[in-house]
């Protein structure tokens, strides 16, 4: 009789940092009214935060592998490829997501920056027309400074967008570029029943027990 796996997946590289993550399910990674197959589930909101936020805190110029430590024996041959496709999966397509708010948020700021120069022309001329209607005093100087001020204020979008609101997002989406590739192992727990990876795969046959066959010729 062969010795159980004890793990299975991708070889990881030496010295690289893994996001570690406890189930007894491997279903437990995944959203639970998803009804879509295994492989396009979307992963467990809980479990996605979990893996992200670990992942924000590696160094990234080591290589990352995820190890999911399962409290069953191995399943399936084919189980460690599934869940590595399942998570390479979900992880590419938020990241092509993040790219896509990227884009919006440029095209957004874009617009807003013409928005507000036309704003700021339109204040500039607007305050020194009343300013000359005025004459010299200090309420046209009064008057000019206001909308020069509201000018200028209206500028602050653009220019948030451009200086700050992009780079937390162009981040996120490299991060999720790289959890869209990363290696997946498994690592089985010999402790549960040997038929526990069932409930991971129930549309896979139980096979039949040798008295069930017994009892079946005897009839």
């Amino acid at each position: 009789m062969p010795e159980p796996r004890s793990s299975a997946g991708d070889t990881l590289q030496q010295h690289c940092q893994a996001i570690e993550v406890r189930v007894a399910e491997l279903r437990q990674l995944f959203n639970a009214i998803d009804p879509s197959p295994f492989r396009q589930r979307d992963l467990d909101p809980r479990a996605e935060e979990f893996i992200v936020d670990w992942a924000r805190d590696l160094d990234g110029d080591k290589p990352w592998a995820l190890v999911v430590h399962l409290d069953r024996p191995a399943g399936r041959d084919d189980e460690a490829a599934t869940l590595r496709e399942a998570i390479h999966q979900y992880f590419g397509q938020r990241a092509v997501a993040s790219r896509r708010r990227l884009r919006e948020l440029f095209h957004r700021g874009r617009i807003s920056l013409v928005i507000a120069l036309a704003f700021l022309t339109a204040s500039i001329a607007a305050g020194d027309v009343v300013a000359s209607y005025l004459g010299d005093g200090r309420l046209g100087d009064i008057i000019r400074e206001g909308f020069l001020i509201g000018g200028w204020v209206a500028m602050w979008r653009p220019l948030e967008v451009f200086l700050y609101d992009w780079w937390p997002v162009r981040a996120e989406g490299r991060l999720l570029r790289r959890l869209g590739t990363i290696p997946v192992r498994i690592e089985y727990t010999q402790a549960a029943p040997a038929d526990a990876w069932r409930s991971d795969w129930p549309e896979v046959p139980a096979r039949r027990q040798p008295e069930e066959r017994d009892s079946g010729e005897g009839s």
